[in-house]
């Protein structure tokens, strides 16, 4: 965890901690007993605080788990783009990119599903929804500019097949019939998709 800034004012501070004590929190809860087994007062619990202090950083779970796994799904995509930007080969490069983020939604498959649900059916004007679709246009962005290196694809073509990507590895890592499927399978799957969009 990383420590207040001390520019902060007191105030500042303690809201820093508190969310940082949430999100470790439901994080840790979530991914030993799942999302549907956790309740707010566990989290509420475990962060040291009361529930309603914690209705005051997100008024439900999905937004908690939006909170959490929004922090793991920007820093999969971080490690992807360093590895994308170690391959000439168009195909690995966005492998690279797309590798991190099944690994890390599929942590916890059930988290992982729910998260992909309150991501497109949630409220985009809450932060924690609008903070997700940042991260999916961010997504959509490094894939594009891998996608671009290939010879025959133009600009507006790789944003047009970074969209495909992206909505591939969403319905991948979202399907009921992948949920018993192993992360190397999944990512397999995708693998395969991007291949046959890719020109030859």
């Amino acid at each position: 965890m990383s420590s207040p800034s001390p520019q902060l004012g007191r105030r500042e501070r303690n809201k820093l901690e508190k969310l940082e004590r949430i999100t470790a929190a439901a994080s840790e809860l979530f991914a030993k007993h799942g999302i549907e087994d956790v309740t707010t007062q566990q989290i509420a619990d475990k962060a040291d605080i009361g529930t309603g202090t914690l209705f005051l950083y997100a008024k439900s779970k999905g937004e908690l788990l939006l909170l959490v796994q929004n922090a793991h799904y920007a820093h999969a995509l971080e490690q992807g783009q360093a590895a994308a930007g170690k391959t000439a080969d168009v195909l690995e490069g966005v492998l690279a990119i797309v590798t991190p983020i099944v690994e890390c939604n599929r942590v916890q498959v059930e988290n992982g599903r729910t998260y992909l649900r309150e991501m497109v059916f949630g409220d985009p004007a809450e932060p924690r929804h609008a903070e997700a679709l940042e991260i999916v246009a961010q997504t959509q962005e490094a894939l594009a500019a891998v996608l671009g290196r290939h010879e025959r694809i133009g600009e507006s073509e790789a944003t047009t097949l970074a969209g495909v990507v992206s909505a591939a590895m969403f319905l991948a890592m979202a399907a009921s019939i992948n949920a018993q499927r192993s992360t190397v399978e999944v990512i397999g799957a995708i693998r395969a998709q991007v291949s046959a969009i890719l020109p030859h």
